[in-house]
């Protein structure tokens, strides 16, 4: 079988360089540019590895113990390694956007007495009306919540429409995998979402609740609680 080529991969990051916690001195605005350079050039380096019609894990040696001749091993391991790399890169950036997401809901707990509840309410904040405009369009829907789950308790009930949760939205929840980063890589800390409840008739109330993701709580999963994207 000829063998296949494939577009070189870069020989220096094309992520502008985030690496070893360069992430932590960037702006949020800086951080989401980081993080749409990372995914761009993961989906590039997908598409060479797709070219030579392999993954992350097929084999590039024979049987007998020699480099396949049909594809160009040495450029798949270079991909692999980039990849790798990459994707450990993307795991930081998200860590730090996350801590700038949980610094800026902070802030405005501070700065708006109407967003926090009173002294030993149980009615979680809404959000002031000059935010709705600033509203992120709603990506999935709550279809269960077990009691005295992480979810009861931070006020998620069932039919929210969830607009933000944490760094999560419309535009790159994935097909929900976002939101289960978001979950696994935040387990014992607090992620703040926002949600979109019915109230009344064509009427609906706009919240924001602090979730803290738990494996021990009783149940199945760190949220007990069962979404579908919209």
């Amino acid at each position: 079988m000829d063998t296949l080529h494939a577009p070189t991969v870069p020989s220096g990051p094309t992520s502008n360089g985030l690496i070893n916690g360069n992430a932590a001195h960037l702006s949020f605005g800086e951080l989401q540019r980081k993080k749409q350079d990372l995914e761009e050039e993961l989906k590039a380096l997908g598409g060479v590895l797709d070219s030579h019609g392999v993954n992350m894990d097929t084999p590039l040696l024979t049987r007998d113990g020699f480099p396949r001749s049909d594809i160009d091993v040495a450029q798949i391991r270079t991909t692999r390694a980039r990849i790798i790399r990459l994707k450990n890169d993307y795991k930081d950036l998200m860590k730090h956007i996350e801590k700038h997401l949980h610094e800026h809901f902070a802030s405005l707990d501070e700065g708006a007495e109407n967003v926090v509840p009173a002294a030993g309410s149980a009615v979680p904040p809404v959000l002031p009306d000059s935010q709705a405009d600033a509203l992120d369009e709603p990506f999935a829907r709550v279809n269960t919540v077990a009691a005295g789950s992480p979810a009861d308790r931070a006020g998620l009930k069932e039919g929210d429409e969830i607009r933000n949760f944490g760094y999560v939205n419309k535009s790159n929840h994935d097909n929900l995998k976002r939101v289960g980063e978001c979950v696994q890589g935040n387990e014992g800390q607090n992620v703040f979402i926002k949600v979109s409840r019915a109230s009344g008739v064509a009427q609906r109330q706009e919240l924001r609740l602090t979730l803290t993701p738990t494996r021990n709580w009783g149940g199945r999963g760190m949220l007990g609680c069962h979404i579908l994207p919209l």
